[in-house]
């Protein structure tokens, strides 16, 4: 049974150890809900099942911006300069691979990002479900699910992040949310 934390009583060291122990929770990121926890296999492994999500479908990392060149992320400066945004944008890697990752523009996740290292961030849902953006709904639907839920009694349901596809020229925006893109970033 998750511990369901007030958002006025969170205390930002208490959140990063738990994320440090691999717990997962759901708190507010800077669009909507999300279920995070810090990246690693056991946690990846944990999301997937507790969104009943296929492997196939990646999960988006957010990140600060001192940990992208860490993470071997190439990412153009016209893509950087846009950051912190809810703008999430899948960007090759040094290895060959892609990874989806957001830069967040929220106080509590600028504060906690350099605390943790990357962390995992999904939306509530059961995988193929709409999001849930009301804690209202979050808590019934997840508390069995998953460690910890802060709860933000005030926090208004809200729109996804921005997808882009940066990855090739021109970029492509893959889901139209929260951030509007500039249409001349994409050629």
């Amino acid at each position: 049974m998750a511990e369901i934390i007030d958002w006025n009583d969170v205390v930002i060291d208490d959140i990063s150890a738990r994320l440090l122990r691999n717990e997962v929770g759901i708190f507010p990121c800077d669009t909507i809900y999300g279920i995070c926890a810090k990246v690693s296999e056991e946690t990846r492994e944990r999301i997937y099942e507790i969104k009943e999500r296929p492997e196939s479908k990646r999960l988006l990392v957010l990140m600060d911006k001192d940990s992208l060149e860490r993470e071997g992320l190439l990412v153009p400066e016209e893509i950087a300069s846009l950051w912190p945004a809810p703008l999430t944008v899948i960007l090759p890697t040094a290895q060959g691979d892609t990874l989806a990752v957001r830069v967040p523009d929220d106080p509590f996740l600028s504060a906690l990002l350099p605390l943790t290292g990357p962390i995992f961030s999904t939306s509530v849902n059961l995988s193929g479900s709409p999001a849930l953006t009301s804690i209202v709904d979050i808590i019934p639907a997840f508390k069995d699910k998953v460690d910890f839920i802060i709860e933000k009694k005030d926090m208004k349901g809200g729109v996804g992040s921005t997808l882009l596809d940066a990855t090739k020229r021109p970029c492509r925006i893959l889901r139209q949310g929260a951030y509007k893109v500039d249409e001349n970033l994409l050629t």
